[in-house]
Order: C-alpha cells, then structure tokens, then sequence
C-alpha cells in the first residue's frame, strides 16, 4: 500500500494512494485513533494495516491527487539516523574533496597529488567494519513541493539522493536475520547539505551539525511504501534531477550497508522504536559534491525512486 499524509481544508489526514486517486483513511475509520496520523497508524501494527486494504478495496469516494496537499507522510518522526550505505558516494565524495581543496593551493595540480598521496582522503577502514551513521533533526521534515530556503550561512547549495526505510515494530538487540521483520515501510530522502558548512564541520571529531539541520532540510516522500508491497528495496533505480536534466541515473542495487545490516548495529543495546527513519545514505553520484556542480537560487530538485514516486523541491536564497 501507498499511505500519505494530507491536508484538505485546514485538517491533516491519513489516506492511501491508488489509481483511482486518494482515499481517506481517517474519514472511513470513523474516529479510529489508529488511522487518525502515521505514527498510529504504524504503532497499530499489522491488524491496522489489514483493515485499511479491507477499507480501500470496498472504498468508491476517491479523491483527486491535486485536489490535496501533500505533507510529509510522516511529519514527526519518532527518530531520524542517516547512514553511510553507499560506498561509490563516499569515494567519489573524497575524490572530490580532495579536488576542492586543491583548487586554492598556488599549484593545484601539485596539491591534488599530495592529497592523494597523503591518505587523508581516502574511506577510513572503520566504514567496512560496521554501518556508520549521524541523526538528524526530526523537526527539520518537510514535504515534496515546499521551497527551501537556504540558511543564511552557506553558500554552497547540495542535495542527497537516498532511500529510507520505517520502522514498524519496536526491537532490541535485533539480528541481522529478522531485522527485516521490523520495517514497516520505505520512502524517499533528500538529505539537503550546506557543504561549505560541512567542510568547517568535519575538522571536528562530532559529524555534522549545522550543515544538516535547517529548517526544511529533510525531505521525506511521497509516500510510504509498504514493505509487503515493496519486498526488494535493493533493485529499485534512483534517479536525480536538476531544473529537469538528470544529474544521477543509479540503482540501490549497490548499496554495500543494506538496512538489515544498519538495523542489526544501532539497535545493539539500543531500542528501536515504530515511527524511526533510518536513511540509506547517499546513492552513488546522487549529489552535487560528486559532480562538483552545485545548486543555484531557484533550482528545483527532483528525486525519483522507482515503485515509490518523485519528490520535488525549490531551492530559495532570501
């Protein structure tokens, strides 16, 4: 099932995305707090979702997609982690870095060849040993088709193309084998970065700060795709766009971290709860740093993953 979160005449709603357009969960459930948010709806676990396939398939008052707007299908989350999944992201990232650094040396032709040679830019071993990971903002989401402003400190403008996964059911301790058991869902994730910010950040040992967490600047959506229907998360092609020209045409295919894996290493020790967003990471030459092509005042992004839809945002500068 395809589950959103909309507003329709001053009223947010959980609905269900078919051909036939948008069903309003909340209204047929008649006052049923399961289907009165996301975050219920997923707390209710499966006997709610049962019943909403029961609903939508005798349900005949559809409404048209454009006749609503659309937020984030989970507003609030209950946590945000953002992984490292992809290991084609993070070499082209230093590549690229390495280049940017360069490029204010007096020679940097020479100063390319230093950083090379010096292994400073190089993916740290730990990557390989374990799935790595900073948390996000939860108050920072935001819908596709809400303009972003650009926090008045950067000047350097990014997006991140990536796939996340919901959970659904509440675990600890949880083994690599039954951690798929404990997602609900998957959307998609447009981790906007300041990168001229998270340059200045990364000379300190605590991971980004001010360079993830703006107002706006993660984008969850459309929807949320069930798991039962989305049982392969892992060949589905990722596509990025700039005011229309394709910037990134991959596939989660190559992800090296699957979320079984991220699952299994945060929830050591650690409960997980319904309503947590873990992010993939970054999809190889899913954003600009890859490309060292950046976003300019008024750019609209769009990211697409197959089977789960588009989600499309201007960036502002004011």
């Amino acid at each position: 099932m395809k589950l959103l979160t909309f507003k329709q005449q001053g009223s947010d709603y959980l609905g269900a995305l078919s051909d036939a357009g948008v069903f309003n969960l909340s209204a047929a459930a008649e006052g049923d707090i399961a289907f009165s948010s996301m975050q219920h709806f997923i707390e209710a676990g499966q006997p709610a979702l049962d019943r909403a396939y029961a609903m939508l398939a005798s349900g005949s008052a559809f409404i048209p997609p454009e006749q609503v707007d659309l937020l984030a299908p989970l507003p609030l989350p209950a946590q945000i982690r953002d992984c490292l999944g992809f290991e084609e992201h993070l070499k082209n990232s230093y590549k690229s870095a390495i280049k940017l650094v360069a490029m204010a040396a007096d020679d940097p032709v020479k100063a390319e060849q230093e950083l090379q040679a010096s292994g400073r830019f190089t993916v740290p071993e730990v990557w390989y040993q374990q799935p790595l990971y900073y948390k996000g903002n939860r108050f920072c989401v935001a819908p596709s088709g809400k303009d972003v402003v650009w926090p008045a400190y950067s000047d350097v403008m990014d997006f991140e193309l990536e796939l996340a996964c919901i959970i659904g059911k509440k675990g600890k301790d949880i083994s690599q084998a039954s951690a798929e058991d404990h997602i609900f869902g998957y959307t998609i994730y447009n981790d906007f970065s300041a990168r001229d910010t998270q340059m200045q950040e990364s000379a300190g040992p605590l991971g980004p700060a001010k360079s993830k967490d703006f107002d706006d600047s993660i984008i969850l959506g459309p929807v949320i795709v069930t798991k039962d229907e989305l049982e392969d998360p892992y060949h589905l092609r990722m596509q990025a766009r700039i005011n229309g020209e394709t910037w990134c045409d991959n596939n989660s295919s190559t992800i090296h971290w699957k979320f079984s894996d991220m699952i299994a290493h945060i929830s050591k020790s650690e409960t997980l709860h319904p309503g947590e967003v873990i992010g993939s990471g970054t999809v190889g030459l899913g954003c600009g740093l890859e490309h060292l092509r950046f976003l300019n005042d008024g750019d609209v992004v769009e990211l697409e993953v197959e089977k789960i839809g588009v989600i499309s945002n201007k960036v502002i500068r004011r």
